[in-house]
């Protein structure tokens, strides 16, 4: 059995009556816009952030859950699905999953609409359910999001990216989300309560770890989808970089700058790059600190009683960092 159906096996139910109501909440009286939609639902990743909401739900309420957790669920798919149709627009990106993006498809115009179709939608989720809680921990993520991707485009311009910095970046653009799965799962059962604090960080710390193993792929031979070394092609400063920037010689960092700034269309330059800092010890530091927020993320779960919905988490936590893809 693959990891991601094990980690899904004790709320299978629950993300089947997910799936119907995710749809519900996607429809709308224009058929253009349904038949976009459907295109969405039909070429659906692993649903990681679902079943963060579900899992965490169950664990801290001992397996109860409401229709407020459903609620919960399709408003974090809606933004994230918003986010990445917005992104693949930013990014002039054609693919997405192996598949044609929306703007590859329908062209930016459209795909700016759906995204903010789909945001709209997922703040309709919580204010027509009076769910004014949910509603303000996916307001402050979404706002995260967008502080973390311009942070990274004005320090991008410099290459002056220091660890901490690289940390606020990450922690907004890709930590936040996870952090408001965890969050909305927790206060879904128990508003109100400790644990939505608790599975904020907890979620927080394994979208740290999810960053940084991202980013070691972009120094990897295998075959994951994204090729090697494009985050240097588009000047992304990276953890491994950052590390073996901040510990080389004057001549070195300059070297390292002027590659990325102006050689980054250069193959040649770019497996230079890669080769300097694999043998700078850049990925051994980055592979390090990931695992630091690994285990800070499951110290915070010790705290609650032994189930399937704790151990499957405790499975999505190992498989953030060995996943292959």
């Amino acid at each position: 059995m693959k990891i991601v159906e094990q980690i899904k096996q004790p709320i299978g139910y629950e993300m089947e009556l997910f799936e119907q109501k995710f749809q519900l909440s996607m429809s709308s009286q224009v058929a253009l816009l349904n038949r976009i939609t459907h295109y969405i639902v039909n070429r659906k990743g692993k649903q990681m952030r679902p079943m963060f909401v579900f899992l965490v739900a169950k664990m801290v309420s001992n397996g109860e859950i409401s229709e407020r957790t459903y609620r919960g669920a399709s408003v974090i798919e809606l933004i994230h699905t918003a986010s990445l149709v917005h992104d693949d627009i930013v990014d002039d990106s054609n693919r997405r999953r192996g598949f044609f993006s929306i703007n590859a498809l329908w062209k930016n115009k459209i795909a700016v609409l759906v995204g903010d179709y789909l945001l709209s939608k997922g703040m309709l989720v919580c204010i027509d359910n009076n769910d004014f809680d949910l509603l303000k921990i996916i307001s402050v993520a979404v706002r995260e999001i967008v502080e973390g991707e311009l942070l990274q485009i004005e320090k991008a311009r410099k290459l002056d990216i220091t660890e901490d910095v690289y940390y606020d970046i990450i922690r907004q653009k890709t930590a936040t989300l996870i952090a408001a799965c965890c969050s909305l799962g927790a206060a879904s059962v128990k508003p109100n309560s400790q644990d939505v604090e608790t599975m904020r960080k907890f979620g927080e710390l394994i979208g740290m770890a999810f960053q940084i193993k991202d980013d070691l792929f972009d120094y990897t031979e295998d075959k994951i989808g994204k090729p090697t070394g494009i985050d240097i092609k588009e000047q992304k400063m990276t953890l491994p970089l950052i590390h073996v920037l901040n510990n080389s010689s004057k001549d070195e960092k300059k070297w390292i700058i002027n590659s990325i700034k102006n050689h980054n269309r250069d193959k040649k330059r770019v497996k230079e790059v890669i080769a300097f800092v694999k043998d700078n010890n850049g990925l051994e530091y980055a592979e390090n600190k990931m695992r630091i927020f690994k285990n800070e993320a499951l110290v915070l779960l010790e705290a609650y009683p032994e189930s399937e919905f704790k151990s499957s988490l405790v499975m999505m936590v190992n498989y953030v960092i060995d996943r292959k893809i």
